[in-house]
């Protein structure tokens, strides 16, 4: 009898362990990422470049970079396969009349799957060679006789600023001056390329969001957190190597901070990426973020290690949270299409100081990259109108992280104050605003002393 009834134990602590943890969605094999990222790309440049282009009033968009030194927008358009650019790589996108097909060419020697070839190398010396290239190229301009020529020139987003000077100063050289005055600079078009989610792109959003929700789940968990062992630094690079092990990548190294209250000082110490070690009734925040399918996440949580003999967190800090939660709705609120970066800030900050919440406001684009093109949405150094960037309105379907951070004071440390950083992502369509895979309602506990799955602290 007692070894059936351990039996029966032993499965139902094993169903425990199964609930209480995120399960891990499926990361696809290299060779079938390959696949998914060719067909976006596809799909993109066939329905979506027109439409950006006509939108734009541009009729060529030359994108011109080298091997090591690749414009931002080469990464989003080269494919899958690519490592690097070839040499110098010329793409040419010309579009001979509004809703017409964008043709593609490439002007390289090697060739490019989905263009046509503009230029056959001659058996030359180097400089021969090169001349040879941008010769090909304005002989493709006059052929194609474009009216507005985009370059990725631009003072105010470095994602449209890719053009070296050496390969600018090349094409104008050689540029002839009529073509010259129908230069278009200033990255619009780069811009709205890169900021501009597809529908499956936006489907696929959910996923990456979900992963990068699984990995800070087991981090932020008993099975990684030993507490009075485990280190801040363990637990950054638990999380880096489980993002190798997934067979993905990041574009930043994650964080990881502790908040923990002195009652002797009444002071509230902070530990950032060091080697402090972890105990119980520690605050512990992540910053943390993906790369897969080419997109990007950017995400940061918080987790409470729970004192011997909790069950919860204590009362006084789910409401400092639920402070930070307000101030995301304040922020998303203020979404609508049209608006510039500094509406959607400060708008959000008039709000802020209505309802006395001490906060800051850093919103930003994601998507291609991290930190991505699209209209700047406050600076955590700059809670105010910001030229440039900021400027950039609001467009449809677009991804953005929803980044901000609420100073709280807590009775119960001496009212000293205590921040509380959140980030989630989020799509913006004609819908409105939703969040891409939920967003912390709740700190996580570790270790976890509920049944329910594992994102049990994320609203959808």
């Amino acid at each position: 009898m007692m070894k059936r009834y351990s039996t029966y134990l032993l499965l139902i602590l094993s169903t425990l362990t199964v609930l209480g943890q995120q399960q891990m969605p499926e990361v696809l094999p290299m060779k079938e990422q390959a696949v998914v990222m060719d067909e976006i790309l596809e799909d993109r440049l066939t329905n979506l470049l027109p439409k950006l282009m006509e939108q734009q009033g541009v009729d060529m968009w030359l994108i011109i970079t080298r091997e090591y030194n690749e414009d931002p927008v080469f990464w989003s358009m080269r494919p899958s396969t690519w490592i690097n650019a070839r040499r110098r790589t010329i793409i040419a996108f010309y579009q001979p009349a509004p809703g017409k097909p964008v043709e593609r060419y490439y002007i390289q020697k090697h060739g490019m799957p989905g263009y046509t070839k503009a230029w056959t190398p001659k058996e030359s010396p180097a400089k021969w060679y090169e001349d040879d290239q941008w010769n090909a190229l304005i002989t493709l301009i006059g052929d194609k006789d474009p009216k507005k020529i985009s370059l990725n020139i631009s003072e105010n987003f470095k994602h449209a600023d890719g053009l070296a000077t050496t390969d600018y100063r090349n094409l104008m050289q050689r540029l002839p001056k009529k073509y010259q005055s129908r230069i278009v600079e200033g990255g619009g078009l780069a811009v709205r390329w890169l900021e501009t989610r597809t529908e499956r792109e936006i489907a696929l959003y959910e996923q990456v969001g979900n992963i990068a929700h699984s990995i800070i789940a087991e981090a932020f968990s008993q099975q990684v957190i030993t507490p009075g062992a485990t280190t801040v630094t363990d637990v950054r690079w638990w999380m880096r190597e489980r993002i190798r092990e997934l067979k993905l990548t990041t574009w930043f190294f994650p964080s990881v901070t502790i908040q923990r209250y002195d009652k002797d000082n009444n002071v509230i110490n902070s530990y950032r990426n060091d080697e402090e070690i972890i105990q119980h009734g520690d605050m512990l925040w992540c910053d943390f973020g993906i790369t897969y399918l080419r997109l990007n996440t950017d995400t940061q949580e918080n987790a409470y290690v729970l004192r011997p003999g909790e069950t919860n967190v204590p009362d006084y800090l789910k409401k400092a949270l639920a402070v930070t939660n307000r101030l995301q709705d304040i922020q998303i609120a203020q979404f609508a299409t049209g608006k510039t970066g500094n509406d959607l800030t400060l708008g959000a900050l008039a709000q802020m100081k209505k309802e006395g919440i001490d906060g800051t406001l850093y919103s930003h684009p994601i998507g291609y990259h991290g930190h991505g093109a699209g209209p700047t949405i406050g600076l955590s150094e700059k809670q105010e109108f910001i030229k440039g960037a900021a400027e950039w309105p609001l467009y449809e379907n677009t991804a953005y992280s929803i980044e901000l951070n609420a100073q709280v004071p807590i009775a119960e440390f001496g009212n000293q104050k205590i921040r509380i950083a959140m980030e989630e992502d989020a799509i913006y369509t004609k819908e409105g605003v939703r969040f891409i895979d939920g967003r912390a309602k709740d700190w996580i506990l570790i270790p976890r002393r509920n049944s329910h799955l594992g994102k049990y602290w994320l609203e959808k």
